[in-house]
């Protein structure tokens, strides 16, 4: 069942209660009397899983949802970017967070329980969130290294393994290294930010990084733990350890700074959009299907190359015409100046362009 052009303005012109509430606290006492705030009409009940990368921004953008749509809950769970599309393949959830978009062969090959008629009307795949990936590390009284791509890859190959090693020695003058075993931590499941990491590893490192771009870990062995929150964790509790993670959730970790055109560039959510900027989108997607064909070798001056681009997936066509609007209201509301300042505030995100906010709105749109 679709819902009507008209239920999909009224969505929108709901999720736009906390700017109009701000627009009229903000009045001065001496203009005219501000209209009261008008009253959000959804209600209802939409549940996701999905990418853990995403998960301080979506504690922030669900907050802020609901207190707008007091009526409204959005229940949304960190599994993993891989367990969130199994579940909305399965139809176990509304729409997903992913740090990866579906591949076209997936698309063609599956059916979207999630969707009306297994989703023949096609999916809408949003680029709504992008951080640095961060390279981090617990080593006592060093606070950053500088790294190139190739000694990166060499560690979490395990073809280096100490930290005193002269590949990290060279690059780091000035730096006591201790005489300690390197210890790289590594996602359990199946990840988008592992698949982003070994994006970057295949393109920027190709001789030293020799496996295949994917969500799961490709080396036997080695530390492993579940989610962003589990990697981090394991890493903090450990001594001489390194991983791979969303920046937002690395604080109080070490962190490298990686080389890209002849500098060390640290992370930053600003030099982590550059790349999504100098990026094309991937050719024979549809409309409302918007993914970037992220360029991980860059020697682009002042880019983060590992960067992650996370997505929001929902359904061209949902069976229940309240789940579609509120799916879309939501949607609309993450992509909103808002809603990208709020992830910004609490997650260190960088907010998407407004050129690309068109293209997310024109895809938000065919929600139905």
């Amino acid at each position: 069942m679709k819902i009507t052009r008209f239920a999909q303005l009224g969505a929108v012109a709901a999720v736009a209660t906390l700017a109009l509430a701000g627009c009229a606290s903000n009045e001065s006492n001496g203009g005219s009397a501000s209209e009261e705030p008008m009253e959000s009409t959804l209600s209802g009940t939409i549940g996701a899983t999905g990418a853990s990368s995403q998960t301080a921004a979506q504690e922030a953008w669900v907050a802020n949802f609901q207190t707008a749509n007091p009526d409204v809950t959005v229940n949304y769970e960190p599994t993993g970017s891989g367990t969130g599309r199994e579940n909305f393949i399965a139809g176990a959830s509304n729409f997903i967070g992913s740090d990866r978009a579906f591949k076209l062969e997936e698309i063609e090959e599956n059916t979207f329980a999630a969707c009306a008629d297994g989703g023949s009307a096609g999916i809408v795949e949003i680029p709504v969130y992008i951080s640095p990936v961060a390279v981090a590390f617990n080593l006592e009284g060093i606070e950053s290294l500088n790294m190139t791509a190739d000694v990166i890859a060499g560690i979490f190959a395990g073809q280096i393994t100490n930290w005193n090693d002269e590949a990290i020695a060279s690059l780091n003058d000035g730096v006591e290294l201790p005489d300690l075993a390197i210890s790289p931590v590594h996602r359990s499941d199946d990840s988008g930010t592992t698949e982003t990491f070994t994006s970057y590893l295949s393109a920027a490192a190709p001789s030293v990084w020799t496996y295949e771009p994917d969500g799961e870990w490709p080396i036997e062995g080695g530390e492993a733990a579940q989610g962003t929150s589990g990697v981090v964790d394991a890493t903090r509790n450990g001594s001489g350890t390194i991983v791979y993670a969303d920046a937002s959730q690395v604080g109080g970790l070490g962190t490298v700074s990686v080389g890209v055109g002849g500098e060390f560039v640290p992370y930053s959510a600003e030099a982590a959009a550059m790349i999504v900027d100098s990026s094309p989108l991937q050719d024979g997607r549809t409309e409302g299907d918007i993914v970037f064909d992220m360029d991980y070798a860059t020697e682009e001056a002042g880019v983060y190359p590992i960067a992650l681009v996370s997505y929001e997936i929902g359904c061209v066509e949902y069976e229940d015409a309240n789940v579609a609007e509120l799916v879309s209201a939501y949607f609309t509301y993450i992509a909103s100046p808002e809603g990208q300042d709020a992830a910004a505030d609490n997650a260190g995100s960088a907010p998407i362009s407004d050129s690309l906010r068109e293209q997310v709105n024109a895809a938000i749109a065919l929600i139905g």
